[in-house]
This record gives structure tokens, sequence and C-alpha cells, in this order.
């Protein structure tokens, strides 16, 4: 029988030895920013921090500054085209690699050929924690090219010994034609094209049951740790849905979600988690949701110090059920810093709204939130736009009573009254690689 773990040593040190493990590597790690950094020597100059500082515990990245991406965007802007935050020379850069670009200018990410040592290696770590074993047939969903989940899931699902299938993120027929002729038994994507090929294959008579899959891997985006769209992943694809989280600033699969699902688990031998005050940027109680922020231990190339995700999370140090010992994320990536609506005094995140419309059998998976600006009555609106699932009409009353029971339920899920649209089934876009859900339409009238 395979173990549960790939690294069974590091994977359960006791959290002692893995706090003077993340302190060593932290003193390596800010001895070399500042001696080689120009980018890094400047900004924490600014901070009254030079060569020298004593560093022995993971707690005193605390004395370092917050590092936004904005300020890589601009060194990378001010000195096209990496800027000069690399540890070491262009030439030994052996890969670049982008985040998306979704929130502004894609960063451009380098690595050594140690660099890409410790990612795979972190890799095969992730994917093994998430179930997947060699003779695996391995159907990869994420886009290939400059994005980093795609090409780094295929390596380490390769050196373990799988077979993959290199799709990517936008062929739906190939995508169903393998999992009902190969019948391949592991999926990666992001969840919002997993629901996609789920509807597809509900449309197309095919049974979960029929399929040979038995475990999905969903990242990229929040969703697979809200309750009712893993309810609904497992049981439209017929698996067992794992989530997990990954930077391509930091490392793409860095924190992956084990048998017992009760949360992501961070590679602490690798990083600092810190989980922040979005407001204070100070740290907040242990369980209590704020910013991620991680520090980079292992990068040689281009290594982050305290960046802010923007990633709302909630940290766990406790040894999970599994016997892993590094600390997670119960209930994943909560959404984006970014993400919160606020509405006339109330505050709320798209995630809640997802879980309210997914456990309702009657309505499609797919949602919109389009906020609008009531001039008329100075006040901001919302509106949740929905389908009916396939196969379901309703009309007059009937309609009314079903618009009721939707709204109901997003109140007791949001705290909040938004308003109710049924749009035509299929009418509203899937997402075959990161959704947008939230239309803000009150951006134009400045606010």
């Amino acid at each position: 029988m395979a173990s549960v773990y790939l690294d069974p040593e590091i994977e359960t040190l006791p959290r002692a030895a893995l706090g003077k493990l993340q302190g060593e590597k932290l003193a390596r790690q800010v001895e070399r920013v500042l001696r080689l950094s120009p980018f890094y020597r400047r900004k924490y100059a600014a901070a009254g921090i030079v060569l020298g500082l004593a560093i022995k515990h993971p707690e005193d990245i605390r004395k370092f500054p917050i590092l936004a991406k904005a300020e890589l965007r601009e060194a990378q802007a001010a000195k096209p085209f990496f800027g000069d935050i690399a540890t070491v020379p262009v030439g030994d850069f052996i890969e670049t690699l982008s985040t998306t670009g979704t929130t502004g200018r894609p960063f451009h990410c380098v690595w050594t050929k140690n660099d890409l040592a410790y990612t795979h290696a972190v890799m095969r770590r992730t994917v093994w924690t998430m179930g997947i074993r060699p003779g695996d047939i391995v159907q990869n969903g994420f886009a290939y090219g400059l994005f980093v989940a795609g090409v780094n899931v295929h390596l380490a699902c390769q050196q373990l010994g799988c077979l993959v299938v290199p799709i990517g993120a936008t062929n739906t027929e190939r995508h169903l034609d393998y999992l009902t002729g190969l019948k391949s038994t592991i999926l990666f994507a992001t969840p919002s094209f997993a629901m996609y090929l789920a509807e597809r294959l509900k449309e197309a008579g095919i049974a979960p049951e029929s399929l040979g899959l038995r475990i999905g891997c969903f990242g990229g985006e929040p969703g697979t740790a809200v309750p009712a769209t893993r309810t609904k992943l497992e049981e439209g694809l017929g698996i067992d849905a794992r989530d997990y989280y990954g930077l391509a600033e930091i490392c793409p699969g860095m924190s992956p979600e084990c048998e017992a699902k009760d949360g992501i688990h961070f590679c602490e031998d690798h990083l600092i988690a810190e989980v922040l005050d979005p407001e204070t940027k100070e740290p907040v109680a242990e369980g209590e949701t704020g910013v991620l922020v991680v520090t980079d231990l292992s990068r040689e190339a281009m290594p982050l110090l305290r960046y802010w995700t923007n990633d709302l999370v909630r940290l766990s140090t406790e040894r999970c059920a599994c016997g892993r010992t590094h600390a997670r994320a119960p209930g994943g990536i909560v959404g984006r810093g970014d993400d919160r609506i606020n509405l006339k005094g109330a505050k709320f995140y798209p995630t809640q709204v997802e879980n309210a419309v997914r456990a309702l059998p009657d309505l499609a998976p797919e949602f919109r939130i389009v906020l609008d600006h009531d001039h008329a009555r100075h006040s901001d609106t919302c509106t949740v736009r929905v389908e009916l699932a396939p196969g379901k009409t309703a009309a007059g009353a009937a309609l009314a009573a079903l618009i009721a029971g939707v709204e109901a339920k997003l109140k007791a899920e949001t705290g909040s009254s938004l308003a109710v649209e049924i749009v035509p089934t299929g009418s509203l876009e899937r997402a075959m690689t990161k959704s947008k859900r939230v239309v803000d339409n009150r951006k134009p009238h400045g606010r």
C-alpha cells in the first residue's frame, strides 16, 4: 500500500523543529536579498534595515515591511523586462513564466536550475498529497504556455509515473472524449471549468459512474472549498474533489488539500505563512480571517519576502487528521481582499453567493452578481442573475415563489437583501479558466 506521505519526515516534522528550520532559512534568504538585490536594498534601506540584522525565528519576518505586487510591477516597468529584483545574474535564468494579469499588468517570474528542482519537488509532494499515484491517467485542464499551473502539474505527475493528457483549458470536446474514452482517473482544472464539464456530461446523458475519474484537483480560483460547489463537483463528476492553491510569484502548487479535506496545507519548510489584518497589517488571532502574506524561503532567482497576496484565509497550526503538521487554511481561500462587496452597510463575498446558488437544486450552477447605482435614490443595488437547471420550468406564481426562495437563501447566506433575476438557461457564459462573476457597473460613474 502506498504511503500517505511522499516525504514523511518533513511532512510530519514537529512544529518546534519546523520553526527552527524556517528561522535558519529566513536568515540566509534575508542576507542574500540584501547583498544581491538592488530592489531589496532600496526598499529595506528606506525602512532602516541593513545587513547584520539578527534573524533567528520565523516571527522575525515581522521586522520587515510588506511587499505589494504593485511594487514588483513598478520595478519591472522601470527596468524592463525583469526589473532589478533578482538575486542572480540574468545568465542564470533558465525559465520565465508570468502571472495571469487578472488584476493588472502581468508580473514576470524567473527560475534558475535550482529553483526548478525545488518547484518540481514541491509540486510532486502537492499532487501526492491530493491522492495522485503512479499509474494514474491525469487529464490536465489547466492552461499551458506562460500560465504556471499547466506545465508544472504536467511535469510533477509525469515524474511520479503517471500518464499525462495535456489537453489544456479550452478544448471541451476533447476533454469529454478522453473522459469517456480513455477513462482518465484524475482531472486538473479550475472549479469553474470542471463545473462546466459536469454540465456537458449531464446534457449528453453520460452518468458520472461510467467515467474512470476518482479525484478532481481544482485550483486557480476559490470555489472547491465552498460546500455547495464541492458537492456539485463530486456528484457531477463522480469524484473526490480536492482544493489546492499556488502562486506564480512563489510556487505554483504550494498548498494542497489532503484526504481529510480540512484545509489546504502550506509547505512550511519552504515558506512562512502569515495572516494579517487588512487594515492594521498586524497578525490576527489563529482561526480569524485575514490576508495571507507569504515569505519565500527557498527561491533562488527572485525570492519574495512578506508578499501581500490579497487572498483571504483562516490559519490553523493544529495537526491535521492526516498527521501532517504544517499549517493549513480550513475552508481554503475565502476570497480576495478586493472581492468583498459593500452594499448599504452590509459586507459579503462572491463565494457566499456561490454557496447559496449552488445549494438550490432548481438552479443551474452558473450565476452573475451585477452591481449598479440608482442615481434617483442615491444608493447602490445588487442583482444576482441565475438560470433554471436544465429541464426546469417556472412561470407565474411558481416563478415568483422560486425567486422568493432564492432571495431568502441569499439573505441567509450573505445577510443582505439581494434582488434575483432568472435568465434563460445556458445564457451566462461559462469560464474555461478563471471566472469573472461580478459585473460592477458603478465604476463608470466614479464609484
